[in-house]
């Protein structure tokens, strides 16, 4: 080997030299020759094979470029190439199924390379060897024929043909033999069970294995195999299925039998008796779930089986005997868990906004919600729904159980600013399980609604001479929005009208609505008046509105009664009027006139004697203050009578005047010449009586008229709905009448008459003074006017 590698060098190197000389010329030649030859053996003759002159071999240095001992040398006489010493093929190709020696040959003078191959021919001259030369073996007589031991591979140097080719085994009735050819390793001898083996038979047996080579004659190499048979228990327990599988529903009681397997042991005695047990490999969990009767192999639920943790569980049984030497038998059993509806859906909201504004489009999401269900097949297969509501929906995703909780309509947050929406997830199993889950979504404000009074118009009666600076009556407006979308503010439109003159003297509360008079109104001096308020939001953009606020200015009596007639020259309330003695019972003597700028009851004047010399003679008119005489006069009468009037009003607290009248009785004669000297003068006073009068009952009508006419028209602008029997309102036309409002039947009334004082009552039966209003809800109403 250390020569052949000196070779190799050489080789190399005497390339590399032919490779930079162009003029180098090269040769090859191949010999062979075997293995173990003598020294000197002739190999071939190269001068003559390159056709070289012998003659100038010597002169050319010819030579066998090596760096290590060399296998060969040339001869430089004749060119001959001879062995150097005996060549052992084994030792310097080893097991190579072909052995090349590589020599390079140099001339000089020119410089010439030859390469010459030698190829070392194997000889069979080694026998094959095993490792050991006995090999013992203790197999148990329980083992079945069939059962194959595997020996060590026998040893030959030589390679090829003379190699080992084959195995003999000495003849016996138990035992064959089998080759396994595994290539470069060689070829394997296996020893083959033909027969059952029995120890009470035969304690033991020698065989002998030859290992015999490929040459002629072959060479052999002897193994002795001493086998002895144990005596054992040599029955295993065999399961009386290939297979056992069973089906178990989950949740099945503890102690639930699950299957019975079965073994038998052809054996007696204890060698006979099985008992079964877990194998090895079985996990802690199943220990948890299930235990196996020792004696009788069924195996039996020991803990809760779900199917949601793992559908089929696979157990290694083992049968064993109870021989000294027990033998085991596994066998694997199948579990297959059946899948019972026993899982709600479960509802998950992933994605939730709990508050929506009111404004959103339909379609709006608010809530991506996921279900669910560990059960498989149907009984994981969930329909989710929602409780009726037309506001929502559940939109299915792309993904399985997967919804969008979005709005189906516009929001209306005023209407409805909650909702409680129950999400119901129901599977298809049998019976089928359901959950649900309560979602609460919130509408939040959007500034939307203007702000709206409690009426509209508003209508207020204040009584004339109130407090400067106090409050006198209020507005109220309500925003449906909510927070700052329905914190209102007041004010009063000033528009410098003449309308709008009186709003100068009223100031409003921004943030109560109450309105505070500044002055004191005078129901002489006005008797109504209107404005307009604004409330107004506080959102972003705010809103407003606007209402109507009617005033009436109810009279107080303020007024005392002013005597028109009598009045005397100084201003007094004194007059004197002559009559005729001769004149009848019931004969005019004179009229009190008297005034009172109040109206209604307040301006209701009532007339009485507060003094007179004699009563028999003369009586008062309450009503018209007319005053008669009640008989005729006598002789003994008087001459003169002293009378003095009350003039009171019919108020709370009533205001009266007084007038004197002087009656003087006289002759018929004296009594004719003075009417015609006071005829004239009484008539200009009795002219200037009657102008007054006529200018205020003309004022008083007027105002009434224009009062019953605004009514009406206030009554026609109403809405026809009426919520009541008997209207509330009351209209007061400032004069010296009032009306009230009430319903019967189908007809509506206005009582008209004086003004009534507070807790009046209305008698609805009643149809005097009244006013029957046209019903609009009829295709043709009444318009009856009584008075």
């Amino acid at each position: 080997m250390e020569q052949r590698r000196y070779e190799r060098r050489g080789c190399l190197l005497g390339s590399v030299v032919a490779a930079l000389l162009w003029s180098v010329a090269t040769a090859q030649i191949r010999y062979s020759i075997s293995e173990e030859v003598k020294e000197g053996t002739v190999v071939g003759n190269i001068a003559k094979d390159l056709g070289q002159d012998k003659g100038s071999l010597k002169d050319r240095k010819y030579r066998i470029v090596s760096v290590a001992e060399p296998l060969f040398h040339v001869n430089q006489n004749d060119g001959i190439l001879y062995v150097s010493r005996k060549i052992d093929r084994e030792e310097v190709c080893a097991q190579s199924s072909t052995c090349l020696i590589n020599l390079k040959t140099v001339l000089e003078n020119p410089l010439e390379v030859h390469y010459v191959e030698v190829e070392v021919l194997d000889i069979n001259d080694h026998p094959p060897s095993f490792p050991e030369t006995e090999k013992r073996l203790e197999i148990s007589e329980s083992v079945l024929p069939g059962a194959r031991f595997q020996l060590k591979a026998a040893r030959d140097q030589d390679s090829g043909h003379f190699s080992v080719q084959q195995y003999k085994l000495s003849p016996n009735q138990h035992f064959r033999l089998e080759v396994r050819d595994k290539g470069e390793d060689g070829k394997i001898p296996i020893l083959v069970l033909q027969k059952s083996l029995d120890r009470e038979a035969a304690g033991s047996h020698l065989l002998l294995l030859t290992a015999l080579d490929g040459g002629k004659p072959p060479k052999s190499g002897e193994m002795n195999i001493l086998v002895k048979v144990l005596d054992v228990n040599d029955n295993t327990p065999i399961f009386s299925k290939d297979v056992y599988s069973a089906s178990l529903s989950e949740n099945v009681p503890v102690g639930t039998t699950v299957v019975q397997v079965n073994a038998t042991d052809l054996d007696e005695d204890k060698n006979g008796e099985v008992y079964y047990s877990f194998g090895n490999s079985v996990s802690n969990k199943i220990f948890k779930l299930f235990e196996i009767n020792k004696e009788t192999g069924e195996i039996i639920v020991k803990g809760p089986i779900d199917y949601e943790q793992k559908d089929k569980y696979e157990i290694e049984i083992e049968a064993s005997d109870k021989g000294l030497a027990p033998l085991t038998t596994e066998k694997s059993v199948i579990i297959k868990i059946v899948d019972v509806n026993d899982n709600a859906p479960e509802i998950e909201v992933t994605s939730f906004s709990s508050s929506i504004p009111e404004d959103s489009r339909p379609g709006t999401t608010v809530a991506l919600i996921s279900v669910i269900d560990l059960d498989s097949g149907l009984n994981g297969k969930v329909i989710c729904s929602i409780s009726e509501d037309v506001t929502f929906a559940l939109s299915p995703s792309l993904k399985d159980k997967m919804y969008s909780l979005v709005t189906k309509t516009s929001l209306d947050r005023e209407k409805q600013s909650h909702y409680d929406l129950t999400i119901t997830a129901k599977d298809a199993g049998h019976p089928p399980l359901s959950s649900e889950k309560i979602i609460s979504v919130v509408v939040s404000d959007v500034n939307d609604n203007s702000p709206e009074f409690s009426l509209s118009p508003y209508t207020f009666y204040v009584t004339e001479a109130n407090e400067p600076g106090t409050s006198v009556f209020s507005v109220k407006a309500f925003d449906r929005d909510e927070n700052d979308n329905a914190l209102i503010s007041y004010h009063i439109i000033r528009d410098g009208s003449g309308d709008n003159k009186l709003t100068s003297f009223l100031n409003i509360n921004s943030e109560s609505g109450d309105i505070l008079a500044l002055k004191s109104f005078d129901f002489e001096t006005v008797k109504t008046f209107h404005f307009q308020v604004v409330a107004t939001d506080s959102g972003i953009p705010s809103l407003s509105s606007n209402v109507t606020v009617n005033v009436f200015i109810l009279d107080q009596n303020d007024n005392a009664p002013v005597i028109l007639y009598p009045v005397s020259s100084n201003g007094s309330a004194e007059g004197v009027e002559e009559i005729p003695r001769n004149v009848n019972a019931g004969h005019l003597v004179t009229k009190v006139r008297a005034y009172d700028a109040d109206i209604g009851y307040n301006g209701w004047l009532l007339f009485s004697l507060q003094e007179v010399t004699e009563h028999s003679l003369f009586t008062l008119d309450r009503y018209t203050g007319q005053i008669r005489t009640l008989r005729s006069f006598t002789e003994t009468d008087e001459a003169e009578h002293k009378l003095v009037i009350l003039v009171k009003d019919n108020g709370n607290v009533s205001l009266s005047a007084t007038a004197t009248v002087i009656v003087k009785i006289v002759e018929p004669k004296e009594a004719f010449a003075a009417s015609d000297v006071k005829s004239a003068t009484k008539d200009d006073e009795e002219n200037n009586v009657t102008f007054y009068l006529m200018i205020t009952l003309g004022s008083v009508s007027a105002l009434f008229l224009i009062s019953i006419i605004v009514l009406i028209a206030m009554q026609c602008s109403k809405s026809t709905d009426y919520t009541s029997k008997y209207l509330q309102e009351t209209n007061y036309d400032g004069t010296l009448c009032h009306s009230i409002q009430y319903r019967s039947g189908d007809k509506r009334y206005m009582l008209v008459g004086p003004r009534m004082s507070i807790g009046s009552t209305i008698v609805p039966g009643s149809h005097a003074n009244t006013l029957v209003l046209p019903d609009r809800r009829r295709p043709s109403g009444e318009n009856h006017l009584n008075i």
